[in-house]
């Protein structure tokens, strides 16, 4: 069982999403329901979110994103993040750059959630918040291939995570080949429209995010959770959570220090 840390049922929680695609875009979208029901539930502040993302609105985007003809070559996160605060009366903002070293994370950060499309975006999410000096409290990663993905919430061990039994242990740990960039198969094309619906399903990205969701939702609802992330697979109908549990994630890494796990890396 994991309980959230008393100061972010107190003030506005700081959140930054890395990655308006498929996933993000649909992470962002629903942030908002989650944003009201914490005001309407006795929140102080709800939510105060930053979406970063460099990429521009390209015409295989209005898919199986929620983007249209009119938005090709503006970029993703300044259009989303302007119609939220347009329909909801928030005050979000968007960030056109793509995450690097240089670029950082505003500061500071209670939860990053990431859905980047490749491994080396995710070592360099992972190499940002694990400096010691960083106070990122949670990183939410949400990946999919074609027809099933992973979504983990983890602690990273930084500045404001201490090695500790109970910390929940993040996708980097679990799953190191993840972070590898030299697993990254950069050979594909861009997508066509076809090819998009092809190469994914139109619902696996939505599906995740929902997940995902509906993890921070409890969390912030009940103040603590005895799952941290789950799988779900949409040929075979099936999902499995992930217990918050250290005998759990020590048998994971211990299987996975013998064998390559089946973790997806991309979800745009």
């Amino acid at each position: 069982m994991h309980t959230i840390c008393p100061s972010l049922l107190k003030r506005p929680v700081r959140i930054v999403v890395v990655g308006c695609g498929g996933t993000g875009s649909t992470i962002a979208s629903g942030l908002p329901y989650l944003h009201q029901s914490m005001l309407a539930t006795g929140h102080p502040g709800g939510l105060d979110v930053t979406l970063i993302d460099g990429d521009r609105i390209s015409a295989s985007n209005c898919v199986r994103q929620p983007f249209s003809e009119s938005e090709v070559g503006l970029f993703k996160s300044v259009v989303l993040v302007r119609r939220l605060n347009l329909f909801w009366g928030l005050e979000w903002k968007g960030i056109p750059k793509h995450l690097d070293r240089s670029t950082g994370l505003p500061h500071p950060v209670d939860f990053i959630i990431g859905c980047v499309d490749s491994r080396a975006s995710r070592a360099m999410i992972n190499d940002l918040i694990g400096q010691r000096w960083i106070d990122v409290r949670y990183w939410l990663d949400v990946g999919n291939n074609a027809e099933s993905g992973q979504f983990v919430l983890g602690q990273p061990l930084n500045g404001r995570n201490r090695r500790k039994a109970d910390r929940l242990r993040t996708i980097a740990e679990l799953f190191p080949e993840i972070v590898d960039p030299s697993l990254d198969d950069g050979s594909q094309p861009s997508c066509s429209a076809a090819e998009a619906l092809d190469r994914q399903h139109p619902f696996i990205n939505q599906t995740l995010a929902n997940h995902a969701l509906a993890l921070l939702s409890r969390l912030f609802r009940s103040g603590s959770v005895g799952y941290h992330g789950g799988f779900l697979n949409l040929v075979t109908g099936s999902s499995l959570g992930l217990r918050a549990d250290a005998r759990v994630w020590k048998r994971m890494i211990a299987r996975n220090r013998r064998r390559v796990p089946k973790c997806q890396s991309t979800s745009n």
